[in-house]
């Protein structure tokens, strides 16, 4: 009896060691999203327009609401802002390979994307990133300007 007792024991304690072992040795899934480093600014209202904040969201995001929101307020006579709903748009989205929405970009007169945010942003970042793409430097060094490293973070 104590020998069957010792090899469950071993058996068991073998079986949580390969279970561990095992999730170890799966592949890390990706969380990555694409965000697109230049737009054809004919693809989108006022292309003449010397700056671009374009939203691209979809109707069943609720993040997306507020992004836009605040998005919004920064439109002038220099700056246009559209929202790119996935539903009325999808067309755009895919030209672009919007995989997650809210997905926010900052886009000079030639269409280079200069700031990107994805998800939800503050009001003071979108406002600081604007202001630091339209006017470098502008913006203090330790102020979160929305910029992505090479895996879109």
């Amino acid at each position: 009896m104590d020998r069957v007792l010792l090899v469950v024991g071993a058996l068991a304690i073998a079986g949580v060691f390969a279970a561990l072992l095992g999730r170890r040795t799966a592949a890390p899934s990706s969380n990555t999203h694409h965000v697109p480093s230049v737009l054809d600014r004919r693809d989108f209202e006022r292309p003449d327009a010397p700056w671009l904040v374009a939203v691209f969201t979809s109707s069943t995001c609720s993040t997306c609401a507020g992004v836009w929101e605040r998005a919004e307020l920064l439109a002038s006579e220099a700056v246009v802002c559209q929202r790119i709903d996935f539903q009325d748009h999808k067309a755009l989205h895919e030209r672009y390979r919007i995989d997650g929405v809210p997905t926010l970009v900052v886009a000079d007169a030639d269409g280079a994307v200069k700031r990107a945010f994805l998800g939800p942003v503050t009001a003071t970042d979108l406002w600081a990133a604007v202001a630091d793409a339209r006017e470098p430097g502008s913006v203090p060094p330790d102020c979160h300007t929305g910029e992505l490293d090479d895996q879109g973070n």
